[in-house]
């Protein structure tokens, strides 16, 4: 296939208490809020995104936060972490902050040349910071809560943990087209486009683990990115020729979406770049005020009653006060 992914577009998760999602990943983790808005299969329900400045594909982390959900499993035919890709020489800073703000984290070094530092968000989904010996070029978010020097770069890669690693291992080298580029233990490396942090994909067999319950604290999906919807056609006639369950293209009004699962149980998608995430509101603003697609705009007061009221941070923000809703 000619077509090919440039690497992660995001993670979907899910969590409880909105609030507490957006404290730690505003405050804790640095991120930026880009965009508040609905569940389109639930619009009683947030969807939370979380990135960089303007949410560009591949630093981008959101969720489904459900308050009240019962805890997941975590386990076989799941991704189980996900990394987030900060420089080299920063994990001391990172321990410290955590420390500081009552999060345990453990260091640890799972290749070589990578340093990784665990923490688990407030529902108990694994996050990891790696500091890499290759020098991840891409600007952070200005949080002014996490200094410029230690600040999370975007995503560095995902962890799937699967019962056969061979027969996702080869969807991802014969369908998606992504290669191996390194194995450590149970551990095998995959890597999109032209690689690095941001393209990778770590599979970790697991056959004799616990099967995984998707819920509070666990990962619903993750997704590729590809340059736009045309290229995106071409990607689902090429998985359906495959035999794969492919869903029609869904409208995500920040990009479009593809569905279908590998071998080993985990949902995939494949997501464009286009339109992006400033199409509705100006980018000093990103995720201060709800948003709804136009198919939700007659309905906008029964949501705005239904969902939780939040308060975001200022710092979200920079130049804007009152950042409520």
């Amino acid at each position: 296939m000619d077509i090919t992914t440039s690497g992660l577009h995001h993670v979907t998760a899910i969590a409880g208490e909105p609030q507490r999602n957006i404290d730690f990943y505003v405050r804790g983790l640095g991120l930026r809020l880009v965009k508040k808005t609905v569940n389109f299969d639930d619009p009683g329900t947030y969807h939370l995104y979380y990135g960089d400045e303007a949410g560009r594909p591949g630093s981008l982390l959101t969720f489904f936060p459900w308050t009240g959900i019962r805890q997941g499993v975590v386990g076989t035919g799941q991704s189980t972490s996900t990394a987030f890709s900060v420089p080299q020489g920063s994990l001391g800073w990172w321990k410290d902050h955590f420390a500081a703000i009552g999060v345990e984290s453990t260091l640890s070094r799972t290749t070589p040349d990578e340093d990784r530092l665990s923490v688990r968000d407030p529902d108990g989904l694994s996050i990891e910071l790696v500091a890499s010996s290759a020098t991840d070029p891409r600007d952070p978010w200005d949080s002014a809560l996490v200094p410029a020097e230690h600040a999370v770069r975007g995503q560095h890669s995902s962890v799937l943990t699967v019962a056969d690693p061979e027969r996702t291992i080869g969807l991802l080298v014969n369908d998606l087209g992504l290669r191996i580029v390194g194995e450590h233990g149970d551990r095998t490396r995959l890597a999109a486009g032209a690689g690095g942090a941001g393209a990778l994909i770590d599979v970790i067999a697991a056959s004799g683990g616990p099967q995984g319950l998707g819920a509070g604290g666990t990962v619903h999906h993750i997704a590729f990115r590809v340059e736009d919807q045309a290229t995106q056609e071409l990607w689902r006639q090429e998985l359906t020729s495959r035999g794969h369950q492919v869903t029609a293209i869904l409208d995500r009004q920040y990009f479009t979406s593809i569905y279908f699962r590998e071998p080993g149980g985990v949902l995939l998608e494949i997501a464009t770049d286009t339109p992006g995430f400033d199409i509705d509101e100006p980018l000093l603003e990103l995720g201060r005020s709800l948003k709804l697609p136009p198919w939700f705009e007659p309905s906008r007061e029964a949501i705005e009653n239904a969902v939780a009221k939040i308060t975001l941070p200022e710092e979200n923000n920079p130049g804007l006060v009152g950042a409520r809703s």
